[in-house]
Order: C-alpha cells, then structure tokens, then sequence
C-alpha cells in the first residue's frame, strides 16, 4: 500500500505509546512527504554544518572505511589482479549505505543537541544489529550478483590490461555502468531512507525498506537528482582508478576521497529522512549518556 503525507507536514516526534496493542496497529509503511525537484541541494547543505560540527568524528568514520577499503584492495589485487579490483570498488557502491550507518547517528546526535561521541554510533550498531544485518544479508547477495555479473561483462567484452590506451575500456566500462546501474537503482530505492529510519525508530527492516522504496517512487524528480548529486560525489574519485593500474596508486586516491564525501553523503541521507519520512507512529530510539 502506497501512502503519502501531505505536502505541508513534516517529520515530527510526538511521544507515542509503546504497549503491544499499538505495536499490532502500527501501519505496514511509514508516510512521506511530497518533495521538490531540488530539495537534495538544501540536504548537502545541512550535510555540511553537521561536518563543520563533528569533524573528528566524520573523519575518523571516514578514515575507517578507508583502512578498511585498503585492505580489501590487497586481497583482491594479492589474489586476482586489476579487473578484480575495479569490481570490487564497482561494488562497494552497492554497500556504501550500510557503512554509513556511523554518519547517520553523528546526524541524529547533532539534531538532539547532544555532543556527537563515537561511542553513541556504536551503541546505536548494536541495538540495531539484527535489522542491519537482515539488510547486510540483502546488499551481500545483491552485490554477489553483481559480481557474477561483472564477470560476465569481462568474458563477454575483454580487455588489454596491457594497453595504456583508455579508449580500450569504454565499451567494458560502458556495459558494465550500464548493468551495474540497474543494481544501483535497486540498492538505491531499498536504502535512500530505510537505515535512518532504523538508526531513529524501534521499526523492523523489512518496514523501513517498503516505506524507503515508497518514498523514493512517489518523488522520482528529486530522487533523481539526489542520485545524480552521489554520482558527482563519487564519480571523480572512481575515475582516478585509471592512474596508477600498476601500482594501485589511483585505487588509494579513490579511497582517501571517499573518506571526506562518504560523511558527507551520510550526513545527507540523514536530513533526507528527516525531510521526507515522517516515522512518528514508531517510538524512537534513545541515546545512553556518555
């Protein structure tokens, strides 16, 4: 079932009762509101005070899915070689979502007027473990898809590693942007507000996911140009995969970038929710002190 707010209301956070009758008569999707076209724009602006405001924090999250970008990067270069690599950081976009999950609490700290700590990120993980991992478990299989699919892309349309011509790669590049792409719609829909909504309210994952591809299908215009900002966030950065083959040098600019623009991205999915989704009818979650 479709439903919608009206486009004056707005995400509010009325106390709500928590006894099991009201949890049974809880509604299956969450409302959204209608949004304009370029709404998103206003979303990296709200992005970027909560990073002005907490960056030791975004940095630090940043510097972590770097380290852990780095090391994915040795084994797959260790165990299979360039063309491994590119699908595998094809790939991550697929996950980033997930990762990002630290950003969205740095967010939801901030907006409650509390003092942004690391270690509320990784109590709010842990509360939520079970439903981040019912959605893990989907973005998991997604992305094995996307590798079978990937190599298929490479048997299908192979490449000189040997040539430093980068006129050699469009046509890999482009069937492969194009089939990833429709992985990346599907990633895109289930995940554009589902994890803020789990990081903020007691709901269940398969809640989160319908009310978060029911808000991205009733505001396809702004959705498309929120999807369009997170390309140009990311894009230059993948592009430099082509420096520095040997040597994995354009792999670690590739990283170090998505260190600055993954907070960022975070802090945005987190005024995005807020902006869209109105979650009332779910109790939300509350922080321990420090």
């Amino acid at each position: 079932m479709m439903t919608e707010a009206s486009p004056g209301d707005v995400p509010t956070d009325a106390p709500v009762a928590t006894t099991a009758d009201d949890a049974n008569a809880l509604p299956f999707v969450a409302p959204c509101r209608t949004l304009g076209t370029w709404e998103p724009i206003g979303w990296l602006r709200l992005a970027w005070g909560d990073f002005k405001t907490a960056p030791r924090q975004s940095l630090t999250y940043g510097a972590v899915v770097v380290l852990l970008g780095w090391v994915l990067a040795y084994i797959a270069i260790h165990f299979g070689g360039y063309f491994e690599l590119l699908a595998l950081v094809s790939g991550f976009i697929l996950v980033a979502p997930l990762l990002a999950v630290g950003t969205y609490s740095i967010s939801e700290q901030i907006e409650r007027g509390l003092p942004p700590t690391l270690r509320r990120c990784l109590v709010v993980g842990r509360r939520a473990f079970g439903n981040l991992m019912v959605f893990a478990l989907i973005l998991m299989i997604v992305f094995l898809v996307w590798w079978r699919a990937a190599s298929a892309v490479h048997i299908f349309f192979p490449v000189d590693m040997t040539t430093p011509d980068w006129t050699d790669y469009v046509q890999f590049l482009g069937i492969g942007s194009a089939v990833g792409s429709i992985f990346a719609v599907i990633v895109f829909a289930a995940a554009a507000f589902s994890l803020p909504m789990l990081v903020d309210r007691e709901a269940d994952s398969v809640t989160a996911v319908v009310t978060s591809v029911n808000a991205v299908l009733r505001n396809k215009p702004a959705m498309a140009v929120w999807a369009a900002l997170i390309v140009i966030a990311v894009a230059p950065g993948f592009a430099l995969l082509l420096l520095g083959r040997e040597r994995g040098a354009g792999f670690a600019l590739v990283m170090g970038l998505l260190g600055i623009t993954l907070p960022l991205i975070g802090h945005a999915t987190w005024h995005a929710y807020r902006a869209t989704i109105d979650a009332s009818a779910w109790p939300r979650n509350e922080h321990p002190d420090p």
